[in-house]
């Protein structure tokens, strides 16, 4: 799938949602369009964990030669709280996976604007808890891990 079609794909969600828009929320990051904010998808943390390469060689009666081959994977990690009775809606949990389902990558910006590469949904854990007497949930923990794509 290409990313005008995955693009095409976001428009299509949103638009029985009325506009994905943070309101007078901060912007924390932005993933393609996908706005984290208290009013979409707030989460907790930002973990990061960035992979770099060394190879060993064994010598005889020395310490192993190290070379470096390169930079390894690049992953972002963000552990959050959905309350829809406060803020945010598990609909956002489902257009992200409706994004990741895509295929693509999307572009990532921090809250200062900063371009961050080009990252993919690798994975999103939703639980659902408190539930209501009509049976959805008053919250919805959840996890996304994201990894950063080569291009």
């Amino acid at each position: 799938m290409d990313r005008q079609t995955a693009s095409g794909i976001t428009d299509l969600l949103l638009s029985g949602r009325g506009r994905m828009d943070s309101g007078a929320s901060p912007v924390l990051l932005m993933l393609g369009d996908f706005k984290f904010s208290l009013n979409t998808a707030v989460f907790q943390e930002a973990q990061r964990s960035t992979n770099y390469r060394w190879r060993a060689q064994e010598r005889i009666g020395h310490m192993d030669a190290m070379q470096y081959t390169g930079p390894g994977d690049d992953r972002l990690t963000l552990p959050g709280v959905l309350l829809p009775e406060f803020k945010g809606d598990s609909y956002y949990l489902d257009l992200l996976r409706q994004m990741a389902q895509a295929g693509v990558p999307y572009r990532l910006l921090s809250s200062t604007g900063a371009v961050l590469g080009n990252w993919v949904i690798e994975d999103i854990d939703t639980t659902e808890s408190v539930y209501r007497p009509w049976g959805t949930a008053a919250r919805y923990d959840f996890t996304i891990r994201l990894r950063r794509h080569s291009a």
